[in-house]
């Protein structure tokens, strides 16, 4: 099932939505996927849908595979279990932190592909490397084999964190693209756990130094390393590659 825009979702959320979804449920007991938000920029810029807890959906639906959402404003959710759910997708400018919290203190023993768009905080994005713990424990992801913790202007911090995380070691892909990282980021890495057991690892849309991508491939000579879509490393300002 595809939610594409409502009415005015630049003023209105997506509760009602949402409500009505979980309401129902009994009325689609064979449900697997969700995408709540499918809104293209002629729409709505992404930052202007106006999202809201999506809680209930996991709640009401035990069989749901894959849930996406796109639209950071507004949007919530809480701790919780969920047996089948394999992908979790969420696309914002602005990532609230009480979402990552939300994600990080989930059980969620099926997933296999997680993958959070950070944003800016001049759009909500107020999560920071620390809100990820729980996730980068592993403790509840027991099958994760995809991390994207992307389009974020603390990539650098997120690097870090990533770098001495648990779960990277049962990772099969990583992306850490779309972002504002640099050299530091990308030395963070490089000194922390061994990444050649990857099979990728996505940094595109970076703002590394020439010399620091050449090194990150010399270190990862079996890994497909995804570094396109380069930024001034010498520039002041660095950006995400979404945001409004």
């Amino acid at each position: 099932m595809v939610i594409g825009e409502w009415e005015e979702c630049y003023s209105d959320d997506s509760a009602p939505i949402v409500r009505r979804l979980a309401e129902n449920a009994d009325r689609l007991p064979e449900l697997r996927s969700l995408f709540l938000g499918a809104i293209s920029p002629e729409q709505s810029e992404i930052s202007w849908i106006q999202q809201s807890d999506i809680t209930p959906l996991l709640e009401a639906y035990p069989k749901l595979e894959r849930l996406e959402v796109r639209g950071g404003t507004g949007l919530r959710l809480r701790p919780v279990r969920h047996e089948s759910l394999r992908i979790l997708r969420m696309e914002t400018g602005g990532l609230p932190g009480e979402v990552v919290r939300g994600v990080s203190g989930s059980d969620l023993p099926a997933l296999e592909h997680l993958e959070l768009w950070f944003g800016v905080g001049a759009y909500g994005g107020d999560a920071t490397a620390a809100d990820c713990a729980g996730l980068l424990s592993g403790t509840g992801l027991p099958r994760l084999r995809h991390l994207g913790l992307q389009n974020s202007e603390i990539a650098d911090e997120i690097a870090a964190a990533v770098a001495t995380a648990p779960i990277v070691g049962r990772l099969e892909t990583l992306s850490l693209s779309m972002g504002a990282m640099g050299d530091v980021g990308a030395e963070a890495l490089l000194s922390g756990q061994p990444l050649t057991h990857l099979r990728r690892l996505d940094l595109s849309h970076h703002f590394m130094s020439g010399a620091m991508t050449a090194r990150v491939k010399a270190a990862l000579p079996g890994v497909e390393v995804v570094l396109h879509e380069t930024g001034d490393s010498d520039g002041d300002r660095r950006y995400v590659a979404v945001s409004e």
